[in-house]
């Protein structure tokens, strides 16, 4: 797991606490707050995810190159 994808994780787990909280408190925009750091969370641990598997594969391509 690489620093993009620790970092997502992590803003996605502190937004569902959020949104939760909000939630629970009757206070929409804490609510909103939550949602809209999920999903900018997912799209950090999304990219992070693609990133690693980018650098494997073109890994895997200097391993075949130099075959």
């Amino acid at each position: 797991m690489n620093k993009d994808e620790r970092v997502g994780k992590t803003e996605e787990i502190k937004g569902k606490v959020k949104e939760t909280t909000g939630r629970v408190i009757g206070n929409p925009e804490l609510e909103n707050r939550g949602v809209r750091e999920q999903q900018v969370g997912k799209a950090q641990h999304d990219f992070g995810t693609a990133k690693q598997e980018l650098g494997k594969r073109i890994e895997n391509v200097g391993k075949e190159i130099k075959k």
